[in-house]
């Protein structure tokens, strides 16, 4: 059986083998001297054993365990039967078939010459299944992080487990981790641990305004953060909070700055500040009169204009 982890692509995996290919039932004609069948486990095997009239005696044994004498059951599991068919077969179902059903069945034969025996080791497949997996976590960016699982095997093997170990881990890191675990016996098992990464703030983008007197200007802030963030607004160091001539909303990772009725006054910086418990991030919105040849950037920076005051500085200069 293989088991490996998968975060949007592959993450190479770990691989436990073992078991073998086969089909849900198989009968096998014990003149044969020996033989293997191959079953998975749950479903039903019969193992065949021919006779002919000469024969006195026969018996089914598992190991050195009596399971028939003639027809007489020895064994006490509901899931064994004989299958008779006349007196030329003494054949032996196991219905449900589990692990420990696995190893050597003979069928012994006494006849007037001589006893005769044939064996068959019965091999039970064991389809994939992960009984434990790592709880969905949360966890801050930096932080190591390590996911197991536990696949289960052969009640011969000892428990195992499998990890997935993640230094440092960032946010881009975040999200559902799927443990898929398969080999050709049945269909793959499958469990997801969902993984949170928090981190603090960081404001990526901000859309500045330029608007007319009289007219309603809106400032745009938007940052990445988990836990959510909270937003404020402030016009120079003063905190801006909602009233009928501004108006602050806020829809998950976004806020607006929402100015009804714009004045002279009203133009200038405007400074967005987003917070979580991990930390703080701002940036710089302007509220500007059209035809001020303002060219606003994405950080918030006047950029033209203050290009064109350095150049005419210069100018100045030169002219001296």
């Amino acid at each position: 059986m293989s088991c490996f982890w998968i975060h949007s692509i592959l993450i190479p995996g770990f691989f436990v083998l073992f078991g073998f290919e086969g089909f849900p039932v198989i009968s096998v004609d014990s003149q044969r001297s020996t033989d293997n069948i191959t079953i998975r486990q749950g479903d039903t095997a019969v193992i065949r054993c021919y006779v002919d009239d000469k024969v006195s005696k026969v018996a089914w044994l598992n190991r050195s365990n009596i399971i028939f004498a003639g027809e007489d059951k020895w064994s006490l599991d509901p899931r064994v039967e004989l299958v008779t068919q006349g007196q030329l077969e003494y054949s032996l179902r196991i219905q449900k078939v589990d692990v420990f059903d696995e190893g050597p069945y003979t069928c012994s034969i006494q006849t007037k010459q001589q006893p005769k025996t044939s064996q068959v080791y019965l091999i039970v497949q064991v389809p994939p299944v992960i009984y434990k997996v790592s709880d969905d976590i949360t966890v801050n960016e930096g932080s190591n992080v390590t996911l197991t699982y536990h696949p289960k095997l052969p009640t011969e093997a000892l428990d195992v487990g499998e990890y997935l170990e993640i230094s440092g881990i960032v946010r881009s890191q975040a999200g559902r981790y799927e443990c898929k675990a398969s080999n050709d016996v049945s269909t793959p098992d499958v469990k997801y641990v969902n993984v949170v990464v928090n981190y603090p703030p960081y404001i990526k983008e901000v859309r500045s305004s330029e608007t007319p007197v009289g007219q309603a200007g809106v400032l745009h802030c938007e940052a990445s953060a988990v836990p959510q963030p909270e937003f404020e607004w402030y016009r120079d160091e003063r905190r801006l909070s909602s009233s009928q001539s501004v108006s602050i909303q806020i829809s998950g990772s976004r806020t607006l700055l929402v100015v009804a009725n714009v004045t002279e006054d009203d133009y200038g910086n405007y400074t967005c500040v987003a917070t979580n418990r991990l930390g703080i991030h701002n940036a710089s919105v302007f509220l500007y009169k059209p035809g001020t040849g303002r060219d606003i950037n994405a950080s918030g920076c006047v950029c033209q204009s203050f290009w064109l005051l350095l150049l005419s500085v210069l100018s100045a200069l030169l002219k001296c």
